[in-house]
C-alpha cells in the first residue's frame, strides 16, 4: 500500500459529528459505557486520512492571500472529464454538460423543482436514504415507495411494483440511487435497462444520485445510468461529488452531468433561485487535487481495504443466527436485518442498538431508512478496528 489506511485518526475536536455528536444528534449513537472507546460506524464518512494530493492543492491555493470572486477554471472541468474517462470509460463528456451543486441533496431539490410540481408524486426505492426522505418531506413532495426485494442473497428491483405505482399515481419523476445506499447494490446494465424501459413507456424523468460510484467492492463494476440507452442519456440528471470518495463533505461541493439541453437549463434555473448555489474556491482546488493521478491510486487502494472489511463483516454476520446480511457490491455501508434475532431474544430494536452502543460499537438505527429491523454500519475504518468491533459484538451482543 502506498497510503496509510491502518491508522485510526483522532477526530475529536476536529469538526467531526461522527465522534463529537454522540447523544446529541437525533440519529447519533449514545456514548459507550465506561471502559470502552467509541468506534464510529454510523454516519457515512471515513476514518482515514484523505489523499495527500488534496491537501497539497488546497494548501498551495491558501498560500495566495486573496479569496475574492472567481469562476471555475478550465482545470476544474478538465479534471472531472478526465476522471470519468479514466474510471468509467465515458468519452463524450464536455464542459457544457457539467454544472455545480452545493451538494447532491441540493441538486436533487433543484431537479425536483424543475421536473415535478410541489406535492407531486415521486417514485423512490425502499430502503431509502434518509437524505432523500428529508428532501421530499421538507419540500412537500409525495414519496411513493417501491420496496426492493431481497432474493438469493442480493437486493433486486421489483419491476412490476414500480410500473404499477407509476400508473396508479401518474408518476413522471423518479429518484434512483446508483449504487444504492443503504443496500449497497451496484445495479447491472441489464437491471438499469429494464428500469429505463419502464420509465420510457411512461415518460418518467430520472434524478440519479451516483455519489458512491467510485467505491466499488470486490471488483464489481459501476454502470452510469446515463450510459444505458438513449432515453436514459436524455432523461436523466446524474449527481456526483468527490466528497464521498475522498471524505470531503465538510468542504461542500458536488456537480451534475446533464446531456439534455432543456433539462440542463431548467435545473440551472431552479438552482439559481436561492442565489446561494455557488462554489467555494477551496472546494474547487480540493476536487482538482482529488482527481489527479495520486487520487486514482488512493481510491484503488481504498477499495481494496474496504472490500476486505466488508468481507470480514459478512463472514461474521452470516454466522449470527437471526441476522440477515447481503454483501454490498458498492459503498462502505452495510444494512443488517435483525428481525430474527430480536424476536428470538424477546428484545426491541432499541435494546439491540443500545447493546452495541454500550460497548462502543457506533452502529446506526436503520428504521429511518424504512428498514424496520435494520441496523446500518459503516466499515470505512481501519481493519483492526473492524475486527475489534466484531469481537465486541460477538462477546457482548450476539453472545447466545
Amino acid at each position: 500500500m502506498t497510503y496509510d489506511f491502518e491508522t485510526m485518526l483522532e477526530r475529536h475536536g476536529k469538526d467531526a459529528i461522527a465522534v463529537d455528536a454522540l447523544g446529541i444528534s437525533g440519529h447519533a449513537p449514545q456514548p459507550p459505557k465506561e471502559g470502552f472507546d467509541f468506534i464510529p460506524m454510523w454516519v457515512a464518512d471515513m476514518n482515514f486520512a484523505t489523499a495527500p494530493s488534496i491537501q497539497d492543492a488546497v494548501i498551495e491555493r491558501v498560500k495566495h492571500p486573496a479569496f475574492g470572486y472567481f469562476k471555475p477554471t478550465e482545470e476544474y472541468f478538465d479534471s472531472i472529464i478526465d476522471w470519468h474517462k479514466r474510471r468509467n470509460h465515458r468519452t463524450d463528456l464536455t464542459k457544457d454538460m457539467i454544472g455545480y451543486e452545493n451538494g447532491v441533496l441540493g441538486g436533487v431539490m433543484s431537479a425536483l423543482k424543475a421536473l415535478c410540481p410541489q406535492g407531486g408524486p415521486v417514485l423512490i426505492h425502499e430502503p431509502t436514504y434518509i437524505g432523500f426522505t428529508g428532501v421530499l418531506t421538507n419540500a412537500g413532495y409525495d414519496a411513493i415507495h417501491s420496496p426492493l426485494i431481497r432474493d438469493n442473497g442480493t437486493w433486486e428491483m421489483d419491476y412490476e411494483d414500480m410500473e404499477q405505482k407509476i400508473i396508479d399515481h401518474k408518476i413522471h419523476t423518479a429518484i434512483v440511487c446508483n449504487p444504492h445506499n443503504p443496500c449497497g447494490r451496484a445495479w447491472t446494465k441489464d437491471e438499469l435497462a429494464k428500469m429505463m424501459d419502464i420509465f420510457e413507456r411512461h415518460q418518467v424523468w430520472v434524478i440519479s444520485d451516483e455519489i458512491w460510484s467510485d467505491l466499488m467492492m470486490n471488483k464489481h463494476t459501476y454502470v452510469p445510468t446515463q450510459e444505458v440507452n438513449d432515453y436514459a442519456k436524455m432523461h436523466t440528471i446524474a449527481f456526483y461529488a468527490p466528497s464521498k470518495t475522498f471524505n470531503l463533505a465538510g468542504l461542500i461541493g458536488s456537480y451534475h452531468i446533464v446531456y439534455n439541453e432543456w433539462l440542463k437549463d431548467q435545473v440551472q434555473l431552479a438552482s439559481s433561485i436561492s442565489h446561494y448555489n455557488d462554489m467555494n474556491v477551496l472546494s474547487m482546488h480540493a476536487l482538482i487535487g482529488a482527481y489527479r493521478d495520486e487520487g486514482h491510486v488512493w481510491v484503488d487502494e481504498l477499495c481494496e481495504v474496504l472490500s476486505n472489511n466488508i468481507n470480514l463483516a459478512c463472514d461474521f454476520f452470516t454466522n449470527v443466527e437471526g441476522v440477515t446480511v447481503t454483501r454490498p457490491e458498492a459503498t462502505y455501508m452495510m444494512l443488517l436485518d435483525c428481525e430474527g434475532f430480536v424476536k428470538a431474544h424477546h428484545m426491541s430494536m432499541d435494546e439491540l442498538l443500545k447493546a452495541g452502543w454500550d460497548v462502543g460499537v457506533g452502529w446506526q438505527d436503520g428504521r429511518p431508512f424504512f428498514a424496520p429491523y435494520g441496523i446500518r454500519m459503516n466499515f470505512a475504518v481501519p481493519t483492526h478496528k473492524v475486527q475489534e468491533a466484531l469481537e465486541r459484538l460477538k462477546t457482548y451482543v450476539f453472545k447466545d
